[in-house]
């Protein structure tokens, strides 16, 4: 059975888990950095901010991750010293420039009640076995805001978009890439979406 806690009261360590699952789901983001994903697991195993992150356990295995916050706590922070020790000092040093503007931006004008869900993401073994939408569910009914945004989802990620259309989730904006860049990721737009308890 699978049991979704938040990270930091999880009784075993997640850290390594969690880092597993970013660094096979978001390999299309980070492969300038390494292609190696176990690589890319320990570069960023430290990152994860516990008490601002979920996890899907089965038989104390992390299944699954996604990460609440109210938009002005950070759900990451890169130590670049620690990028630098498992990614060189070139590219270890450019992961900590690029993707502290990625990872680490706090909304300047958050909205009172809003929830933003951040870093889903399932282990490849047990995708299209409901531990997404479990741990949306578990974050929907355990967590005090009357909103909940996803930013950022790629166009391309047709399951995930399904997912959170199922959820109850409509999509309110969508941010265009630019064409060289779309070219070299395989992905055209961004697609956010937004969530209200009160819709029904």
């Amino acid at each position: 059975m699978i049991n979704v806690v938040r990270a930091d009261q999880a009784e075993c360590d997640v850290r390594q888990g969690i880092s597993e699952i970013f660094a096979e789901g978001f390999t299309q983001w980070l492969g300038y950095f390494s292609k190696d994903p176990k690589r890319i697991a320990a570069a960023f195993a430290h990152m994860f901010v516990l008490d601002q992150f979920y996890v899907a356990l089965y038989e104390g295995q992390v299944v699954g991750m996604a990460a609440c916050t109210d938009g002005t706590s950070l759900s990451v922070k890169l130590d670049k010293k620690e990028l630098r020790t498992h990614l060189g000092l070139y590219r270890g040093t450019m992961a900590g420039v690029f993707l502290k503007k990625e990872f680490e931006t706090i909304v300047v004008h958050p909205s009172p009640n809003v929830g933003s869900i951040e870093f889903v993401g399932t282990a490849a073994e047990f995708r299209g076995q409901g531990v997404a939408s479990q741990m949306i569910r578990h974050i929907l009914e355990h967590t005090p805001y009357d909103t909940y945004v996803i930013e950022e989802v790629a166009d391309t990620n047709i399951p995930a978009i399904k997912l959170y259309y199922k959820l109850g989730f409509e999509e309110y904006k969508r941010k265009q890439i630019p064409i060289k860049r779309a070219k070299k990721i395989g992905i055209n737009y961004l697609v956010a979406l937004r969530y209200s308890k009160h819709a029904d």
